[in-house]
């Protein structure tokens, strides 16, 4: 049968995506980008956030339309949205044949095949994100109940399992480690992904040896903490250890590590990072606050001062490093003054990369008994805030490295204009940061993947514009 499979959320997602891609290709079915041709679709759902959840259920009903239609037979819901609503899903959208949790990835190919899978779970409507009730139509009224711990998934892929890639060929996200142990009163990713679960190092190694070896140049080490990497094995040191093994993996150039945690970076990776060639100079730290009183009741571990000491100990271990961090407005409680504390932070600390998001009150998280909401008016003025601070610091910052000889990754042709190449920095992730477009170039001699050397002529907003040189 030709397969769709529609991808929601976070790269972890999408890694997930790519396995169920995987494994139904191994099991013979035919792969398709075009919905209306599919004999079954699959949404890979996310449930982080409200208006992720929005965005999943939005999508789930746009499917659901085209096997209504008649051109599809099969509608399966997989993901943290069907982790989390697993019956309600099935009853308010009766086009579902199948629903797989976070943990039942492997299952895909029975339920591809006709198979329906078990389901099993304080009301919650959706809203639009402008704050209006969704249609009579397709208003879908769930009900949460938090799992039983021993319930929670266990799965995890391994370097044996078929994959199929989703992002250019010349990069790849490989996920590291599953689940969380953290509690932070704002999160519920514990609760949909399960404990913490580090995979064999052995494991990752041989992943990146096949990806280096299908033309993989840049990989992009994922997990809810990534510097969380082997404490659940009581392994310290493991990922500095990790990361010198993929050092020597021949045929890669970049190796990026994502979602860090500022109580986990150790002495050991910031080493690793200073001295392995092919590890990138970029430390994605989500810090959600830095006003102490906040920062206390998201159950986030530190203070200002510690994360002062902490950024400062990363850039005397790793000179030239990029630091980016995300930062949550609007959580329960919160001040004009905890807001002002968070903006000298960010001019205190010149962040090459800042994401602010807005706080969902999400059922299932020690938050959600808050009754102390801050205003959504107010919650999004003071997002824009920080958001307009980061953009005038970027944008001096930037203007000071025209003249600069770097290198890039070619990402490929700019979205509007074929004449013109997008690329990246070692100090630039994929998709989450600013870029490079490089003009005057011979788009017949660069290709994807290629590494190039360039001269930065220009700034524009969050990026850089650049030649051959």
């Amino acid at each position: 049968m030709k397969i769709g499979v529609i991808s929601l959320g976070c790269t972890k997602n999408l890694v997930d995506s790519e396995v169920m891609l995987g494994l139904a290709q191994q099991a013979g079915h035919e792969l398709t980008n075009d919905a209306a041709g599919a004999d079954v679709l699959v949404v890979n759902t996310c449930a982080f956030i409200n208006s992720a959840k929005q965005e999943s259920i939005d999508t789930i009903l746009e499917m659901a339309q085209h096997k209504k239609d008649g051109a599809c037979r099969r509608l399966i819901v997989t993901g943290c949205l069907a982790e989390r609503y697993r019956d309600e899903l099935r009853a308010e959208i009766p086009e579902i044949d199948a629903v797989l949790g976070t943990g039942e990835v492997p299952e895909i190919v029975k339920a591809i095949g006709g198979a329906a899978m078990p389901h099993g779970v304080t009301p919650l409507t959706f809203f639009r994100s402008n704050g209006s009730q969704i249609p009579s139509e397709s208003q879908i009224r769930l009900e949460s109940q938090i799992p039983n711990p021993k319930s929670l998934p266990t799965y995890i892929y391994d370097a044996d399992t078929p994959r199929l890639m989703a992002t250019p060929k010349h990069y790849a996200y490989v996920k590291i480690a599953e689940g969380c142990d953290y509690k932070c009163a704002f999160c519920i990713i514990p609760t949909l992904r399960g404990h913490y679960r580090s995979r064999p190092a052995d494991s990752i190694v041989r992943e990146a040896r096949s990806l280096a070896a299908r033309g993989v140049k840049e990989i992009l080490l994922i997990s809810q903490d990534t510097t969380f990497y082997g404490i659940d094995r009581q392994e310290r040191g493991a990922l500095a250890r990790l990361l010198r093994e993929l050092n020597a993996v021949d045929g890669l150039a970049w190796i990026r590590l994502l979602y860090l945690y500022p109580t986990t970076i150790d002495e050991p990776t910031l080493a690793a990072m200073a001295e392995c060639e092919k590890v990138c100079k970029y430390i994605d730290l989500p810090l959600q606050h830095a006003s102490n009183p906040v920062l206390k009741r998201m159950k986030r571990p530190g203070t200002r001062q510690k994360y002062d000491e902490l950024l400062q100990r990363i850039r005397d271990r790793v000179p030239g490093v990029a630091l980016r961090t995300t930062f949550i407005t609007g959580f329960p409680g919160e001040t004009g003054a905890d807001v002002d504390e968070l903006c000298r932070f960010v001019s205190d600390h010149a962040f090459d990369h800042v994401g602010v998001f807005t706080y969902s009150h999400e059922e299932g998280t020690s938050a959600y008994e808050f009754r102390d909401d801050v205003p959504a008016r107010v919650t999004t003025a003071r997002r824009a805030k920080v958001m307009s601070l980061q953009k005038r610091l970027v944008r001096q910052r930037l203007r000071t490295r025209i003249g600069e000889r770097v290198r890039i990754l070619v990402d490929g042709p700019a979205s509007d204009h074929e004449l013109v190449l997008k690329g990246r920095l070692v100090t630039q992730a994929p998709d989450i940061d600013g870029c490079v477009y490089l003009t005057e170039c011979d788009t017949s001699t660069l290709k994807m993947g290629d590494l190039a050397d360039v001269e930065i002529v220009g700034a524009r907003g969050y990026d850089l514009l650049a030649r051959p040189r």
